[in-house]
């Protein structure tokens, strides 16, 4: 089960259970796609997932961020935002395709980024 980690009008954030630092920003209105939404929505994703990026970025200093928008399973409009590392279990591959190795990544808390992420999107 997914931990909701921020939440407005527009949007929520939630934490994917994962070995690397990973969220999932969801429209609050169950749009299937971003050009279904209302122009302010669609502001309102876009700064969620670079505030994630440069929050993430800042805090864990991965190799690369990943941002992926799928939606084939669960259509609501949703973006992904993970924090990749070489030493990550699927890197350079996705988190989706064959894992790599096994990972024994130390990572900085994610609680203590959850905390600095949410006052970011609170001001948003």
């Amino acid at each position: 089960m997914s931990t909701k980690l921020y939440e407005n009008p527009f949007f929520y954030v939630e934490k994917e259970e994962s070995t690397i630092p990973w969220v999932k920003i969801f429209t609050q209105k169950p749009y299937k796609e971003l050009s279904d939404c209302d122009a302010t929505t669609q502001h309102q994703m876009l700064q969620a997932m670079l505030c994630t990026e440069e929050i993430m970025r800042a805090y864990y200093h991965p190799t690369k961020i990943n941002i992926a928008m799928f939606g084939n399973y669960l259509p609501h409009l949703h973006i992904h935002v993970m924090a990749r590392f070489m030493e990550d279990s699927h890197f350079p591959e996705s988190m989706w395709g064959i894992q790599q190795r096994e990972s024994a990544i130390k990572l900085p808390n994610f609680e203590d980024f959850a905390t600095l992420l949410s006052k970011k999107l609170s001001n948003l």
